[in-house]
């Protein structure tokens, strides 16, 4: 068949035969598999290519060879991109300028996520509608949180994207679901140029990821494609205004709405606070002149500011959806957060110690310092190219001391000498045996009695710790020595 006889990708979906498709994947990890799988299963050649290799890769590749994929790992594989290609389907964390990527544009290639690939095989007998969530900060919260809501409501639902199954996974999946709350980063959104959410939110923007993007209105950007093509509500945070800038300049169904939420009183067709009850100003016919009370502050897993915000996205996107306010109180109510986030580990000699390993930007790390009022801050790690002093600056009456640690350490100090001169800083230095026991015993020196030591490293773990989840473990491992 030659490339004039091969059927257009763009053209195709779900019920179609993708015969004398020529795909490549690249990038086999979990959205990768799962985008090679199912264009395997559909008639695609498929070749999937990744430079790195593990035993689990290598079982993956042998499935998809059995069904007659090409699959190459290793070193090189992805320095040049095969001849003869309809599309590519890329893993979310490739830089458009990447060889392979590079090559693909040159050649007029499309190149597709696999969110795109997803959105493009649902079922159009059946379309299940997409609930979307991004934000530098409380995805993953937010979206487990709206998935707790609406099967409270007895729907049945799934949290996939960037948390949970990869959406392609779970669109192909013969159950019948009712609904999806889909975690969308930045870098799947980049390569998502079809998706329309039936509603979406913006949870916040802040700087992140700088080392991926030029510049932070081109990160911003591509937060700002999920509000794309949106049939009902595009919600957006109160206290941010980037966010509310976002939805002003979307292109969406006529009809569609603009819904905040905010920590303080709600207007009309905002969702928020009074006292401590979290009340809808927004979905109930009478909010010229009422608000409908949702649950209380006692409903959540914690009080902290970003976890309130965060309940309150996902109740104005499961209103959206026609949810009622009951099965948002239940869902709430049952809701408990993962581990790494917000984590009281244990009190020793009158000091809490909380793990919030999660917060790998500067922005979650600031949303975690805000909730205590004295604090011993353990943090560092790798920076991404941010910067603290806004952080610095807006946490300064709160630090008891810092203790910093991880290759970039020296980005947050010279913030700290900058803004707060007068708040002891130790550092623990790169040749440190066991850098977190180091980190926790000195925290523990600084502490006085009614002080949190707290790991909100505003910065990723991978110069030291495996995940963000070995470094929290690592950190609640040497509390548990100082008891």
């Amino acid at each position: 068949m030659t490339a004039a006889e091969r059927p257009d990708p763009d053209t195709l979906g779900r019920h179609d035969s993708w015969e004398g498709v020529r795909a490549v994947v690249a990038g086999f990890g979990v959205s990768g598999f799962a985008a090679a799988d199912n264009l395997t299963h559909l008639g695609a050649a498929v070749t999937a290519l990744d430079e790195t290799t593990s035993d689990v890769k290598a079982e993956q590749a042998a499935l998809l060879e059995v069904l007659g994929a090409d699959v190459r790992l290793g070193r090189g594989s992805t320095a040049a991109l095969p001849d003869d290609v309809d599309l590519v389907v890329t893993s979310p964390g490739w830089r458009p300028d990447a060889p392979l990527l590079a090559q693909a544009a040159e050649r007029g290639v499309p190149v597709w996520g696999e969110v795109e690939l997803a959105w493009r095989l649902r079922d159009p007998d059946r379309p299940v509608p997409w609930l979307a969530v991004t934000g530098t900060n409380g995805k993953t919260t937010t979206v487990q949180m709206l998935d707790a809501i609406l099967r409270a409501a007895g729907l049945r639902s799934a949290a996939v994207g960037n948390v949970g199954r990869p959406v392609v996974e779970a669109v192909m999946d013969p159950a019948p679901y009712d609904v999806f709350a889909v975690e969308l980063s930045s870098f799947q959104l980049h390569y998502a140029s079809s998706v329309a959410a039936e509603s979406a939110a913006v949870l916040n923007v802040a700087e992140d990821h700088l080392d991926w993007y030029p510049s932070l209105a081109a990160y911003a950007a591509d937060k700002g494609r999920i509000y794309h093509g949106v049939e009902r509500a595009c919600v957006y945070n109160v206290e941010d205004p980037e966010t509310e800038r976002l939805v002003r300049e979307a292109e969406v169904v006529e009809g569609a709405r603009a819904i905040g939420f905010t920590l303080g009183m709600p207007a009309v067709g905002m969702l928020g606070l009074v006292d401590d009850i979290l009340v809808d100003r927004a979905f109930i016919p009478e909010r010229a002149t009422s608000a409908a009370e949702l649950g209380t502050l006692d409903d959540l897993a914690s009080p902290a500011p970003h976890m309130v915000a965060n309940a309150l996205a996902a109740a104005a996107l499961a209103r959206a959806h026609g949810v009622s306010q009951a099965a948002v109180r239940d869902g709430l109510r049952g809701f408990r957060p993962d581990g790494h986030r917000i984590a009281r580990v244990a009190d020793v000699g009158g000091v809490s110690y909380v793990d919030d390993s999660k917060a790998t930007n500067p922005h979650a790390a600031l949303s975690s310092l805000r909730a205590y009022d004295s604090v011993v801050w353990v943090a560092g790690g790798l920076a991404k190219g941010a910067r603290f002093d806004e952080l610095v600056t807006s946490v300064h009456d709160r630090l008891r001391a810092v203790v910093l640690l991880g290759r970039d350490r020296h980005v947050i100090a010279e913030a700290l000498a900058r803004h707060a001169p007068d708040v002891p800083v130790v550092a623990v230095p790169d040749e440190a045996a066991a850098p977190m026991q180091d980190a926790v015993r000195e925290a523990a020196a600084l502490a006085r009695p009614g002080d949190t030591v707290l790991l909100a490293p505003g910065c990723a773990s991978m110069d030291q710790f495996r995940d963000y989840a070995a470094r929290g473990d690592a950190f609640a491992d040497a509390v548990r020595r100082l008891r």
